[in-house]
């Protein structure tokens, strides 16, 4: 069998492949409170956790993988990591910034084991890991205070860095392309890519 890479390509030739959906709505669709997000691990973390759908990879990690299965079996042919918002520059809004390169593996390894899993019971069908670099919660371009047009709150390379750190996470949890996603700021997606370069 060719490689992952050579495999995608091959197949990308010949037909369309089928992204998942939604991870973040699908999420809601569990009803999560505080205590879900924290779970066992941060149950006595110092600031509130819910929302932060990434940190589910390390606290409801079978909701995660549960999600996955069921795009899977809807026909998904390439899974989306709940990868999001995990940069160092989302996760300092949560006071978890040193949790990026765990949440990105662990993301990346969530979707991996879903898709082999599906392609072990259809090889005939192989399934695909989309690594996931969301737009972070600062712009590099617009400025988060009306009065001071001009102000910046993140450069260009504070979200290189932060990016190729998440790019770390996922190609060594097993993410067989990259996904920029949901960017509206063109230099925060630049930077994705010159961290995906």
């Amino acid at each position: 069998m060719p490689d992952r890479s050579t495999l995608i390509r091959t197949l990308l030739a010949q037909r369309i492949l089928i992204l998942d959906g939604a991870m973040g709505t699908m999420i809601q669709s569990y009803k999560l409170d505080e205590a879900d997000y924290r779970g066992t691990r941060f149950a006595d973390f110092a600031h509130d956790l819910k929302g932060n759908n990434d940190l589910l990879c390390l606290t409801q990690p079978h909701i995660i993988k549960e999600i996955h299965a069921k795009y899977l079996a809807a026909g998904a042919d390439i899974l989306e990591t709940n990868s999001f918002n995990a940069t160092s520059i989302s996760m300092a809004d949560y006071h978890m910034e040193f949790l990026v390169p765990e949440l990105n593996f662990a993301a990346a390894r969530l979707a991996r084991e879903a898709a082999d899993e599906a392609t072990a019971s259809n090889p005939a069908k192989p399934r695909f890991v989309a690594g996931v670099l969301g737009p972070t919660s600062r712009t590099a371009t617009i400025s988060p205070d009306v009065n001071d047009p001009g102000f910046r709150n993140v450069a260009f390379d504070q979200l290189r860095v932060a990016y190729l750190e998440a790019i770390d996470g996922l190609v060594r949890g097993g993410a067989d392309v990259l996904m920029v996603e949901t960017i509206f700021d063109t230099l925060n997606a630049k930077a994705a890519l010159f961290a995906i370069e």
